[in-house]
């Protein structure tokens, strides 16, 4: 098996495309699929396969993990790297404020109404 041009411009381990999954929310569409780079061929037909897995599942939905897994399956076996962005620092991480640290001093421990700094 001879090596394409595409090969030997990219190299042997270089991915041949890149794509980008985002979370949009609740409301449907709920993913935004987007290309960074790669050959437009290769890209449409890998677009219209995540498309179709992903069109109406929430990434909560128990069919997602599975179809993520098939998504990063399939992006392995065509060298295309897909970043993911499902938005969990946002949706699952609330915001807690910093605990304060008070300025007080501790106050001096006390044996049954004396004063230990006398003893």
């Amino acid at each position: 098996m001879q090596p394409t041009e595409l090969d030997e411009m990219n190299g042997a381990g270089a991915p041949l495309g890149k794509m980008t999954v985002t979370y949009q929310g609740p409301v449907a569409p709920h993913w935004h699929i987007r290309t960074m780079f790669g050959e437009e061929d290769l890209m449409s037909a890998f677009y219209s396969r995540v498309h179709a897995r992903l069109l109406l599942l929430p990434p909560h939905d128990p069919q997602f993990r599975r179809n993520q897994e098939r998504v990063m399956r399939d992006a392995k076996r065509e060298n295309i790297v897909v970043d993911w962005d499902l938005g969990y620092a946002n949706l699952l991480e609330p915001q807690t404020p910093e605990p304060q640290v008070a300025d007080q001093q501790t106050p001096e421990p006390q044996v049954a109404g004396q004063d230990l700094r006398d003893a």
